[in-house]
């Protein structure tokens, strides 16, 4: 197609390059004009439009879906009867600010979840196992709970699931039919009708449930579906990034104040999946006092912020054992909690003693934090903290949109005094 035999302008490298805005990156789910990819345009005299793209690694295995896509958009155009792609790379600084535009894009447009849009989210997260991470999120579960609150525990540590012996909470999950059609399928791959077709609802998984206090667990775990604690999930990280994902899609919360997510430790598939899912949500980073643990916090935390996540502070755990006699001793070191919480410009919200019933409490499903002692207190005001100053409970029953649809209040459960 020629610009004499349409009687149209021939197109301007400026508008080939706004139909590039309709082509996308298929992994960042971006376009590659809004990704910085399409770097420019030029139009031979033969009319083959020249885009010049860069990668984020000349290897992608996406090129050739890309290269096409570039060309049904841009062929057909007034004047242009060919497009050719010269590839080139992006530099380190242009890879980040990509990456950068494509978390924000993610950030902006979450998908759908079944948690609640007046919960808060937690994530309880740490650089490196060893830290005390679970015991922390288990504690800090019970304490909220212990105030009346409404808490939702989702052990996402799926190699290392003990979410559900440290709460002290067991059984199988169960499932209901779900009511909402999830997918749709071909009744008849040979019918003409394009509307044959039949829906497939996904079961609804529903929590295990604990009573503490004049509040509520809900916990839901990988444990809770194999034969033992003792199994071997040997899975790669897509489909552990998947199994979490369901937990997220397809449990039946119900009414949450706060859902703790015990991360796994680290910066892998399966934490930048739940922040990709759940880009509102806070998180509490959980080191100990040795310098190599708080060096290694730091990543996580980074990795949080970079994928829009609000960190809200960081707690020391395994701070000193006070021996009967009173005398403190800084096992571990000292200084990593106040040294990490600087370096994050966050608060230090807690610092954690090395108490014997803290394992105790995690071995028989007893948390420490609604017991008596020195971890105990420290638990406890972790808890009046998170509730009271770092992640107030939401209260929607004020807002615009729910007012102007009816909706009831939202209850919250009991704040502490």
């Amino acid at each position: 197609m020629t610009q004499e035999n349409t009687g149209s302008p021939a197109a301007t490298p400026d508008q080939v390059m706004d139909v590039l805005r309709g082509v996308m990156d298929p992994e960042l789910g971006a376009d590659i004009v809004e990704l910085g990819m399409a770097k420019g345009v030029t139009i031979d005299a033969s009319g083959t439009a020249h885009v010049k793209l860069a990668l984020t690694t000349l290897g992608c295995p996406l090129r050739a879906q890309i290269r096409d896509d570039i060309k049904a958009h841009v062929i057909g155009l007034p004047g242009i009867i060919d497009a050719k792609v010269d590839w080139t790379v992006l530099t380190q600084a242009e890879k980040a600010a990509t990456m950068a535009k494509a978390r924000r894009k993610v950030a902006d447009s979450p998908p759908d979840t079944a948690v609640p849009d007046d919960t808060k989210v937690l994530m309880i997260a740490s650089g490196k196992g060893g830290v005390g991470k679970s015991s922390v999120t288990t504690n800090l579960a019970a304490a909220m709970a212990n105030l009346g609150f409404t808490i939702g525990v989702l052990d996402a540590d799926i190699w290392g699931y003990s979410i559900p012996r440290m709460l002290g909470v067991d059984g199988k999950l169960q499932a209901v039919p779900g009511s909402t059609p999830e997918q749709t399928v071909d009744a008849d791959e040979d019918t003409d009708d394009d509307d044959a077709t039949e829906t497939a609802p996904r079961p609804k998984i529903i929590p295990n449930e604990k009573v503490v206090g004049t509040g509520l667990l809900k916990v839901v775990s990988m444990g809770f579906l194999v034969e033992s604690e003792e199994t071997a999930l040997m899975w790669r990280g897509l489909i552990l990034n998947r199994a979490v994902q369901h937990f997220l899609e397809d449990v039946q919360w119900g009414h949450l104040d706060y859902l703790l997510i015990d991360m796994p430790p680290g910066t892998g598939d399966v934490q930048m999946g739940l922040a990709k899912m759940l880009p509102r949500a806070e998180m509490i980073v959980v080191t100990t006092p040795a310098l190599a643990a708080q060096k290694v916090a730091v990543r996580a935390a980074n990795m949080g912020r970079n994928n829009y996540l609000r960190v809200i502070g960081v707690v020391e755990n395994m701070t000193a054992f006070v021996s009967p006699d009173g005398e403190s001793h800084a096992i571990f070191g000292s200084g990593g909690g106040e040294n990490l919480a600087a370096e994050l410009n966050v608060p230090l919200l807690a610092r954690i003693p090395i108490e014997n019933a803290v394992a105790v409490g995690g071995d028989t499903g007893s948390p420490a934090s609604l017991g008596d002692g020195p971890a105990a207190h420290a638990l406890r005001r972790l808890a009046d903290k998170v509730v009271l100053e770092a992640s107030p409970p939401l209260d929607m029953s004020a807002c615009t949109v729910r007012l102007e649809v009816g909706e009831k209040p939202v209850t919250l459960g009991r704040k502490p005094a």
